[in-house]
Formats: structure tokens, sequence, C-alpha cells
């Protein structure tokens, strides 16, 4: 006997450089889980607790490693499970493959048990989704779903019914009506808009006097060229939040994230810019823009589909980043007056002390802030940090202070809970000689990162610097969204909904074989740090956090968190402290007092 359908399928992907599938088992891929125990675990198969981890652990790896993750499900639900982290690649524009198993095709279209319309499921999220019928279809198809993730930045997935992975494999026939594939390998084009375009973006840049820069993922291969740019045009910098890792927070004129997570500096960027040039992002508020028609604007983006959505830009340019900036820069001229670049940097140094004063505001028991702002200056060089949806992605988008050559991620787009942890597992398999930590609501914690804490217990072997830290914001709130009611639904917090129940996340680790702390003194929190990252394995840090320290948005005024505290004080549960250390949280930026009276 040759080899089946899936000791070849399994045999591309190695081809490929797949060196893990991130997955769990099911009837639908018994063929493939059998031919991987025939192959030595080759790629190696990554057990998460729920297929939906699975696919965010292969987003993770994905946007850490640039290269495509890949995972695998069952068919029928565990199909259906991939899909939000699918979603999350789609949506952040990432490449991930997923292998998914199907009902023998003699059952297809008879109702049969898990038997799920898999087209139709994965159609809108996926770039590419086949199903294999015939032995031939392969290599085709596993090679065109590795090149449309690429070349798209998107999801692929290939669905093989589970008869046909027990099949002989044949490869395609020289033949009408076969399709052969050629060797696995794919390059990204270098590509750049035409010299008149530059010329024109040019132009535009040269006019103005007041230049802000704001950079996506897209520019993450371009940053020496948007440094040379700022240098010359002595623009401001501000970063989406996908672009945090692009540029290192310590340069005086980058301002931080922008937009509701972002910093004041970042706000004011827009607000007082005469000339806007963004360079890899898809940005989506607008309101956090110049105003309309008063700055004039130039796009780069590698995807035409993209640009000129979110400003009236004046000049759009498609094409790679890194190249298109290399071809404008010898036309742009050195802004002499260097005034706006002045006051950029004064913004950016208040903006830095602002910070360090607002995570030192008391709190009961401590400021969440102060956990960002005390893993800043431990932060190792080579960190990789991720942080989940919620008010976790507050402080990490405004607190933390990246140095060149750290890396972070969240999910930027789709803002879906519960991917802190899968994603740093996921940086631990790309990375596994770098120190990883994940910022994690207890929100998100209790809905799926206590289960993935099994998951790291069982790798951390894997890894060469088994380092991973799990911070979890204690406060038994799910806090984003109780602020959220608060400040734009003019809602108090509505307990049934928003009170998590008590567990102790120290102590769950502890009881697997993970090292815990716990942290409930806000002089507790620069030593736990300290004994996180020293550590020879992975830690939880439980951090018992206060839920009444506002995420303020950077564009709300004294008056406008005053207006909404008094409007919400008649019924909210924590009137009190939210009106107390809301106002006095702003106080550290309007007026940079102690805030102590």
């Amino acid at each position: 006997m040759g080899a089946k359908v899936a000791d070849y399928v399994l045999e591309r992907l190695r081809q490929w450089d797949v060196q893990q599938l991130f997955g769990y088992p099911g009837d639908g891929i018994n063929g493939l889980v059998a031919a991987l125990g025939r192959a030595d675990d080759k790629p190696r198969f990554i057990q998460s607790r729920h297929e939906e981890m699975s696919a965010f652990e292969a987003v993770g790896y994905a946007k850490f490693s640039g290269r495509p993750g890949v995972c695998m499900a069952t068919s029928g639900p565990g199909a259906i499970h991939l899909l939000n982290g699918l979603y999350d690649a789609k949506l952040d524009h990432v490449p991930v493959v997923a292998i998914v198993g199907q009902t023998a095709r003699s059952a297809m279209g008879g109702a049969y048990q898990q038997e799920v319309d898999l087209q139709s499921l994965f159609k809108d999220v996926a770039a590419y989704v086949q199903t294999a019928s015939v032995p031939s279809q392969f290599p085709n198809l596993i090679d065109r779903a590795m090149r449309f993730a690429m070349a798209k930045h998107a999801p692929a997935v290939v669905i093989i019914p589970n008869d046909l992975q027990e099949e002989e494999y044949s490869p395609p026939e020289h033949a009408f009506k076969q399709v052969p594939s050629s060797a696995p390998g794919y390059t990204r084009p270098l590509t750049r808009a035409p010299d008149e375009e530059v010329e024109r973006a040019a132009e535009v840049l040269n006019a103005g006097s007041k230049v802000a820069i704001l950079v996506g993922q897209g520019a993450r291969d371009a940053a020496d060229e948007v440094l040379e740019v700022a240098e010359t045009t002595g623009a401001g910098i501000a970063k989406a939040l996908l672009g945090k890792d692009v540029l290192p927070d310590d340069l005086p004129y980058v301002t931080g994230s922008i937009g509701l997570l972002g910093t004041r500096p970042s706000y004011e960027l827009m607000r007082d810019c005469d000339t806007l040039l963004i360079v890899g992002s898809n940005f989506p508020y607008s309101q956090f823009m110049p105003e309309f028609g008063s700055a004039r604007a130039v796009q780069i983006d590698v995807d035409g589909r993209l640009i000129g959505m979110r400003y009236p830009t004046e000049v759009n340019l498609v094409g790679d980043a890194g190249e298109t900036l290399r071809a404008l820069l010898p036309k742009l001229r050195k802004q002499k007056k260097r005034s706006w670049r002045e006051k950029v940097e004064e913004n950016v140094a208040r903006w830095w002390d602002t910070v360090e004063r607002q995570a030192h505001v008391p709190a009961d028991p401590i400021n969440p802030m102060l956990l960002a702002w005390e893993l800043s200056s431990r932060l190792p060089d080579d960190a990789i940090v991720t942080a989940d949806s919620g008010s976790a992605a507050n402080w990490y988008a405004r607190d933390l202070k990246f140095r060149r050559g750290m890396r972070g991620s969240l999910s930027g787009t789709l803002a879906t809970m519960g991917a802190g942890v899968p994603y740093a597992i996921g940086a631990k398999f790309a990375h596994p000689d770098r120190p990883a930590i994940a910022l994690v609501g207890d929100g998100a914690m209790q809905m799926n990162g206590l289960a993935e804490l099994l998951t790291i217990r069982r790798y951390q072997d894997r890894w060469s610097d088994q380092r991973l830290v799990v911070a979890v914001l204690h406060n038994n709130d799910l806090n984003q969204v109780t602020w959220e009611l608060r400040a734009m639904g003019g809602a108090p917090k509505f307990e049934e909904s928003q009170v998590l129940p008590e567990v102790s996340y120290a102590s769950f680790a502890r009881s697997i074989g993970l090292d815990g702390i716990n942290v409930e003194k806000p002089e507790e929190v620069g030593p736990a740090w300290d004994r996180a990252l020293a550590a020879a394995g992975p830690v939880v840090l439980d951090v018992r956090c206060d839920p009444d320290i506002p995420p303020i948005p950077p564009h709300a005024d004294f008056d406008q968190i005053k207006d909404a505290a008094e409007a919400i004080i008649k019924g909210d549960p924590d009137s009190f402290g939210v009106v107390k250390k809301g106002l006095r949280t702003k106080a550290q930026e309007l007026f940079g007092r102690s805030g102590d009276g």
C-alpha cells in the first residue's frame, strides 16, 4: 500500500515548513490524526482545550512569526468553533490556514451526523475555501490555500471528508481536467506607485508646516523609512492599535496610540496638524483624524481596496510601504522650522509624566494602570506582549512604553474577548526563545484563559525560554462594558450582567503545577513583576485591581467627566468611587497635580 491522502497532506505541509498544527481531535479528522502518529508527530500537533483557541493560537503564531498559522478541526461543531478565531485573522489581515474534516462523501447531503454545509459556513471568512473530493486534488488545494493566505493576508480553508483521508494517494496526472502544482514557496511582490504619484505626494508633504504621520501594522517593515520621513518633515508619529510595536515609544516625537484607547498627544497631533501621512493603517475611527478638510493628506497602503476610505486623502499611493517611502524620501525637503516638532515633543514628555501620576492615583486596592506602569521599565528587550479585549487593552495601548525590538498585539479589529492567552501561546511557538506576557481581564480569563493554562503547562518544556507571564486584572467586573454603559449609554452599572463570580487565579495556577502569585497591595506590584520575569517557567499574576479607575478617552474634558459622573450617581452601585477616582485620574492630565485633595 502507498501513502494515504492524509499522509500526503502532512507531507505537503512539511514541505511548506509548517512546524505545528494547532488543533483538537475528532472523528472527522481521524485519518489525519492517525497520519500524524505515523509521521512521528511532524508537524507537531498542539492540542488546545477548544477549537476556538486553536484558531487564536494560529493567529498569534502568524502575527509574531510572519508565516501562516495552521489550525485543524473536526467536522460539524469543531469547524464551527474555529469561526471566531478565523474572523479575527480576517479582520486583522493575518494569514491562517484551516484544515477541516467533513462527513464521508457517501453521506454528504443526507442530513448525517455532524454534517454542516462547510462551504457556506466559511465562505465569508475565508479568502479561499474548497472541499476535496478525489486524491489527485492534492497538492494543489494545500498549495493554493497557503498562497491565498499569504497573498491576501487572510484565512484559507481546505475541507477534507474523513473517508477521503483514508484513500490511497495518487498525484494529479498531466491530463485534461487535472490540476498540477509547483514546489512550495511564496515570495511577496514589492510594488510602489508610479513616479508621478510619488511626486504629487511629495508636493503635499513639502507644503505642510505641521506634518503628522499615522502608522499601522503595514508599516512594520518600513520603520526606518518612516523615521527618516519624520526627521525630514519634522513630523510627529501616532500609532494605530495594531501598529503599537512598529515604532518604539521612547522616541520623543512618537505620540503613542490613537483613538478611544489612545493618548492625549496623539489626539492633539491629529487635531492640530495641517498635513497627514498615513502609512499601512486602516484605522477606522475618523473622528480621531483631523477635521475633514482641515489637513491635506497622503496615504500609502499595499491593498488598494482599503485606501482612501477613512479620510479625504489627496494622494493615494498603492504599494509596499518601504518601497514607496524609499522612492518618496529623495523628493522631500528638509523642514527647517522645528517649532511644530518641539511642540509635539513637549506634549509627549508631559503625557508620560501624566501616565506616571495617573498610575499612582490611590485605588482600592490596586490601580490597574500601576500594573502596566511597573511592567514598562521591566520589560525584557525581546519581550512579546499580548493583551485581551476589555479594560486591559486600554492600559496596554496607553501605558506600556515599548522599546525597539519588542513585539505586541491584540485582537485589534474584531476586538474579541479571549484572545490574549492563546495569542501568547502562539507567540511562544513562533519564538520559543523569547519571553511572553499576556495582560488579561478576569472576564476573558474566566471565558477561556483558565483552561488554556493547561495548554501552557503541557507544552512549556518545548520552549527554550519558558517564561510566559499571564497577568490577570482581577476586579470581578466586566469593566470595559461597565464603563461603556456609564459613558456611552448614560446607564449605571447593572450588576446582574457585569459582576463576575469570585475565583483565585493564582490558586488555580498552583493547582495545575504552575507558579501563581497573589498581588493585593500597590507596593507588591513591582516585586511581583520582578519575580515573574525572573522565573524559570510560566507564572500567573493574580492582581486585585480597582474597577472604579476609568479608562478615560483622550478627547474627554474635565466637564464631560464631571457631567457623566453626576448623571449616574443616583443609580450606580459604585457611584462614589466612580466620581472620586474618575475626577482624580483626569486631574492628572488636565492640571498636572497629584490629585490627593
